[in-house]
C-alpha cells in the first residue's frame, strides 16, 4: 500500500513528527498526553503476537491509508486513489465539507436563513470528534449539538424533542432573522461526580485517582425567538463524531447486523424495544428506514427497507441518506433536489412574521426575497410562508428558485464521505500493546465493542439526485471498526437524550490529538482521555458495560496503561 496524498501531506508529516515528540524510543511509562510510539516497519502487515497480518489495515486493504501523521483522517481510500474519476469527484467534494457556506455567493450559496454552523468542519475539526467546550460559541471545533426534550414524569430524559425548534436546534440566523435559540444565552457549567453511583471509589486500588465531569445546560425562556416559546425542557448535549471510514461501515451487509442483534438478544442482553422487538425475536419495524430505488419504481414509493446503523440514535440507514447526507442541508439549510424544504418550525416562522424589526428590515429592501409588493401584510405573508416547513422553495408562487446545492455537488460530496480511509494501526508489535488487546478482550470489552466484520458486495443505496454515478465500494473487506453497531444504556450522570447510544468504533481514535487537537471521548466529551470514558461505564451498576469496567477498575496500573496503548493502537 502507499500513502495517499504523499506529497501534499509531506508539512503535516513534519508536524505529526513535531505533535508526537519524535516518540520513537519507546518508554516504560505510558505518556498519556502523547501518541503510540511508530513501530518498526519490518512489522507492518504481518501477524505479531495476538494480531492477525490483516489487522494492521483496519479498514481493509481498499480502505485503509498507510498515513499515521497529522492530516491522516483527511486521506482517501485506495479505491478512490486508483480511480482517476472518483479522486477528482473527491477533491471537490472535499471543498463542499470544508467550505464556508453564505447567504448568496456561488458556488457555496444558499446559508440560512436559519442554521447550525456555515461550514461541515466547523463541527468534525480535522474530520473528527468535536471538541469538549465551556460556553456555546458557534466556532471552529464546537461539535455540539442540543438535544432539547421534555422530561418525562418521572424525571427521565427519554422524552420528546420539543417542536418549538428543529430537533437540531439552530442557534444562527441570516439578517434580518432572529435565529430560533440565541446561542449566547446557552449556558455550559461542568461539575466533578463526587461519588460514583456504583460504590466504586474514586481512586483505583493502586492508589491513583481519577476524576469525571460531566455538562449542564441551561437555556433561559427569553433564547427562544418561537412563538409560542416552549414550557417543561431540560437539555443534553450530543458532540458529532468523526467522519472517518463511515463508507466501509455502509458497506457491513445488513443481515450481518441483524445477526448481531440476535446474537446478543440470546445471551439475554437488553436491547432498546425499538429496534429490538423481544416478543417476535425480531427487528421492530421502527429498526429500518424506507428507500426508493432509483428505475424501479415509477410511481417513486419506497421499494427496499434497510437497517438503521449511524447516529447515537440510529436515526439513519445509509450513508447516502444520513448522517453526513441529511446534514449538509440540515445544518446549514441549503437546499438541494431532493432536500427542496427548508429545516424550520412554524413556530419560528411564525415569530418571525410578526416581529417588527424583521418586517421593517424588508419593506425597506425591494431586493429581498420575502419583499412581495412591500406591504406589511404582503412581507408579514411572505416571511411566514416562506419560512415554514413544508414549503417546497423550488415552486412557490413568490419566490421561484432553484436548488442551491448543484446534484453535482452533492455526489462529489458523497463520493468524499464515501471515500474517506481509516488509518492504519500502529504499535501492534508491541508487547504492551498486545496485552492490552488480550485484557480488552478478557473484560469483555469486545462484547459491545466488537473487533472484526466482513464487508459484502457492497451494493449500495443510491438517491436518485445522484442519477447512478459511481460511488467508492468495498466489497469483501475484513474491517476492524470495534462496534456491534447496536444501542446499549451507560447509565451515566446526566445522560444521553434517549438513554440508549450506538457503540461508538474506536478505529482512529488514537489519532485524535494529532489531527484535532483534542482527545475528547463519549458523547459529549465528557471523557478527557481513556481512561475517564471506561470508568464512565462504571459510573452505574445498571450500566450494561459496569461488568468490564469494573473489572478495568481492579487491575494494576501497568495493565491499565496497556489497555490505552492498545486503545491508541487501533
Amino acid at each position: 500500500m502507499t500513502m495517499n496524498k504523499s506529497t501534499n501531506k509531506f508539512l503535516f508529516f513534519l508536524a505529526g513528527l513535531m505533535t508526537l515528540g519524535l516518540s520513537s524510543c519507546k518508554d516504560d511509562d505510558l505518556d498519556v498526553s502523547s501518541q503510540t510510539n511508530v513501530e518498526d516497519a519490518e512489522f507492518v502487515g504481518k501477524a505479531v503476537g495476538n494480531f492477525s497480518a490483516d489487522e494492521w489495515y483496519p479498514g481493509g486493504k481498499l480502505g485503509t491509508t498507510d498515513n499515521v501523521t497529522a492530516g491522516c483522517y483527511e486521506d482517501e481510500t485506495p479505491v478512490v486513489v486508483n480511480n482517476e474519476k472518483l479522486e477528482l469527484a473527491f477533491k471537490l467534494g472535499e471543498a463542499v465539507f470544508e467550505r464556508n457556506f453564505t447567504d448568496n455567493t456561488a458556488p457555496f450559496k444558499g446559508l440560512g436563513p436559519a442554521y447550525l454552523r456555515s461550514s461541515c468542519i466547523d463541527c468534525h475539526p480535522g474530520y473528527g470528534h468535536g471538541k469538549r467546550q465551556t460556553s456555546y460559541p458557534s466556532t471552529y471545533g464546537n461539535g455540539y449539538l442540543l438535544a432539547i426534550y421534555h422530561p418525562l414524569s418521572d424525571g427521565s430524559n427519554d422524552g420528546a424533542y420539543i417542536s418549538e425548534v428543529t430537533g437540531m436546534p439552530q442557534t444562527l440566523a441570516s439578517s434580518p432573522f432572529l435565529p430560533p435559540v440565541d446561542g449566547s444565552q446557552i449556558k455550559i457549567e461542568w461539575k466533578h461526580v463526587t461519588a460514583m453511583e456504583s460504590g466504586l471509589p474514586m481512586k483505583f486500588p493502586d492508589g491513583e485517582t481519577y476524576d469525571l465531569i460531566y455538562p449542564e445546560v441551561t437555556i433561559p425562556e427569553s433564547a427562544f425567538n418561537t412563538d409560542p416559546k416552549p414550557t417543561n425542557y431540560a437539555v443534553r448535549l450530543e458532540s458529532t463524531i468523526g467522519v472517518i471510514g463511515t463508507g466501509l461501515i455502509d458497506a457491513i451487509p445488513q443481515d450481518s447486523i441483524i445477526a448481531q442483534y440476535k446474537k446478543e438478544a440470546a445471551a439475554g442482553v437488553e436491547l432498546n424495544p425499538n429496534f429490538w422487538d423481544k416478543g417476535a425475536n425480531d427487528m421492530a419495524s421502527t429498526a429500518w428506514y424506507k428507500f426508493t430505488v432509483p428505475g424501479t419504481d415509477s410511481e417513486g414509493q419506497p421499494v427496499e427497507k434497510m437497517l438503521k446503523r449511524f447516529t447515537y440514535a440510529l436515526t439513519r440507514a445509509s450513508l447516502q441518506d444520513g448522517p453526513g447526507a441529511n446534514a449538509v442541508w440540515n445544518i446549514t439549510n441549503v437546499t438541494r433536489s431532493d432536500r427542496p424544504y427548508l429545516y424550520t418550525t412554524n413556530a419560528w416562522a411564525k415569530a418571525m412574521s410578526e416581529n417588527e424589526n424583521v418586517l421593517k428590515a424588508i419593506m425597506s429592501d425591494p431586493t429581498s426575497p420575502y419583499y412581495g409588493d412591500g406591504s406589511r401584510d404582503s412581507v408579514q405573508n411572505m416571511v411566514y410562508n416562506l419560512l415554514r416547513p413544508g414549503t417546497n422553495q423550488f415552486d412557490n408562487p413568490w419566490h421561484k428558485s432553484q436548488a442551491e446545492m448543484s446534484d453535482d455537488q452533492f455526489y462529489n460530496f458523497m463520493v468524499w464521505h464515501r471515500g474517506l480511509s481509516i488509518p492504519r494501526a500502529r504499535d501492534l508489535n508491541d508487547a504492551d500493546v498486545q496485552r492490552g488487546k488480550e485484557l480488552f478482550v478478557s473484560m469483555g470489552c469486545a462484547h459491545c465493542h466488537r473487533p472484526q466484520w466482513t464487508t459484502g458486495d457492497d451494493n449500495y443505496w443510491s438517491p436518485n439526485n445522484i442519477n447512478l454515478k459511481p460511488l467508492p465500494k468495498y466489497p469483501h473487506q475484513k474491517i476492524y471498526p470495534y462496534s456491534d453497531f447496536v444501542q446499549h444504556k451507560l447509565c451515566m450522570k446526566n445522560d444521553i437524550h434517549g438513554s440508549w447510544c450506538r457503540t461508538t468504533p474506536l478505529w482512529g481514535r488514537g489519532l485524535s490529538l494529532a489531527n484535532t487537537g483534542a482527545e475528547d471521548r463519549l458523547h459529549d466529551c465528557r471523557a478527557r482521555n481513556e481512561v475517564e470514558a471506561i470508568m464512565w461505564h462504571a459510573y452505574s451498576k445498571n450500566s450494561q458495560a459496569y461488568y468490564a469496567a469494573s473489572k478495568f477498575y481492579q487491575l494494576s496500573k501497568k495493565d491499565r496503561d496497556c489497555v490505552v496503548k492498545f486503545l491508541r493502537a487501533i
